[in-house]
């Protein structure tokens, strides 16, 4: 096993349908082969807060207001990082999130509300990544993935919305942040990840 000398945070976003959950499993994978420790979360997760968020995804907002919900996020990740983010980087482990904060500010900015306000919000309280990997896709495209793959939307999925949060996502700058063109084969799409995380692991990618 590699002992690394501190813990990574690695987060995929972009809208459903672009392939960032299936390129999550993949760089875990390819970690593991290369006897690298790493872990791969989810948010919304599975705890209370993450519940009441899948509801909301599944069943609609109902009379849910925009600033109640964002609070459940936050309520989520905050508990996600202390469970369960916080203790895989002290471990030295490689975290891989599929979906993080940026997910928050451009999902609930298309809603109205200030992606850059929300973003530093997060900040404040949320471990900075060491790489965030944006997942570029035609929301049309997208669409039709996951119109063939799942019998049900979420509330989220709708066109005009999505190009909204896709517009988000493409506003967000800094220098842990990459945007990855996830049209091609799962094969090519997770070349161009393996290119964008290789001087986090260097070491291992030359061998």
């Amino acid at each position: 096993m590699v002992v690394l000398k501190r813990g990574y945070l690695i987060v995929f976003e972009g809208i459903d349908g672009t392939g960032k959950s299936t390129q999550c499993s993949l760089l875990s994978k390819f970690l593991s082969e290369k006897k690298i420790p790493n872990i791969v979360l989810a948010e919304p997760t599975k705890g209370i807060w993450g519940m009441k968020i899948r509801r909301v995804l599944s069943e609609g907002r109902g009379a849910i207001c925009q600033k109640e919900e964002l609070s459940w996020f936050v309520n989520d990740r905050k508990e996600d990082i202390s469970k369960n983010i916080m203790p895989a980087l002290l471990d030295n482990k490689v975290v891989i999130m599929d979906r993080y904060y940026f997910s928050t500010a451009a999902y609930q900015g298309a809603l109205g509300l200030n992606p850059e306000d929300i973003r530093t919000e997060n900040e404040n309280f949320a471990p900075i990544p060491d790489r965030v990997l944006i997942f570029l896709t035609s929301p049309d495209v997208c669409l039709e993935r996951i119109e063939s793959s799942r019998d049900q939307k979420s509330a989220f999925e709708k066109i005009e919305y999505l190009q909204n949060v896709e517009t988000i996502f493409k506003s967000f700058v800094g220098p842990n942040i990459s945007f990855i063109n996830s049209i091609g084969s799962v094969s090519e799409v997770h070349k161009k990840v393996l290119t964008e995380v290789k001087d986090i692991f260097n070491f291992v990618l030359k061998k």
